[in-house]
């Protein structure tokens, strides 16, 4: 028995689950997005994060690790179990052609199990979709759940696609966003302890759906899955 399973968010850099074969690559015609609603890992239902999800783009190409899982039925179910509860939040399991770098026309591997979303905000409860940039920075900044900060899980995928020598653009922009929120949050933290020895809270009106979103500061933390 054996499956592979593309990873192209925490997968990359923490997949959490016993497998036999790592190897780096991209597929076909999806894009990398931060248009997922986490509740139960980085978020909270009452402040969500965002997480990455994919959307359908013809000519796109997105870069992550695709991980082989090989032996007994046992070894394959308890993977695959692990791998449904971490992702929860995906409603679709797809499957793709990935390839490796130097041979575009020809797939390494097909029948790729990748876990995507529905980028329907009626029949997909964690849809999100996109947003303006300083807006999903505002709260991938805030967004805090039992694994970890938000911003943690995006500056791991920041560096672990740094570490795999394939940067994704898209990453870094909005990683500079967030490290801009969090600069800003700082001064005005220290601006208003200077001034009336207040705790650190400055609200924030959010112009979304999201819930309740302030500029706080988090504690460090050590980040895992999500």
């Amino acid at each position: 028995m054996v499956f592979w399973v593309f990873g192209y968010g925490s997968l990359v850099w923490n997949p959490g689950f016993e497998y036999d074969e790592k190897v780096v690559g991209y597929i076909k015609d999806y894009r990398r997005v931060f248009d997922l609603a986490c509740i139960d890992h980085r978020g909270t239902p009452e402040n969500p994060a965002r997480t990455c999800t994919l959307e359908q783009i013809e000519g796109a190409i997105c870069w992550g690790a695709a991980y082989c899982v090989r032996g007994s039925p046992e070894k394959e179910r308890a993977a695959m179990e692990y791998l449904e509860r971490r992702e929860c939040e995906y409603d679709q399991k797809t499957l793709v052609n990935f390839y490796k770098e130097g041979n575009p026309l020809q797939p390494l591997l097909t029948g790729v199990i990748v876990f995507t979303s529905t980028p329907d905000k009626v029949s997909n409860k964690y849809y999100l979709g996109p947003g303006p940039l300083e807006e999903m920075a505002r709260q991938i900044a805030t967004a805090v759940g039992p694994c970890g900060n938000n911003r943690d899980y995006l500056f791991l995928l920041e560096k672990a696609m740094f570490d795999i020598g394939h940067e994704d653009d898209m990453v870094i922009e909005l990683a500079n966003e967030v490290r801009k929120v969090l600069g800003a949050l700082g001064k005005g933290i220290s601006m208003e302890k200077k001034l009336v020895g207040s705790s650190p809270h400055i609200p924030l009106k959010s112009q979304s759906h999201i819930p309740s979103l302030q500029l706080r500061l988090l504690p460090e933390a050590v980040a895992m899955d999500s």
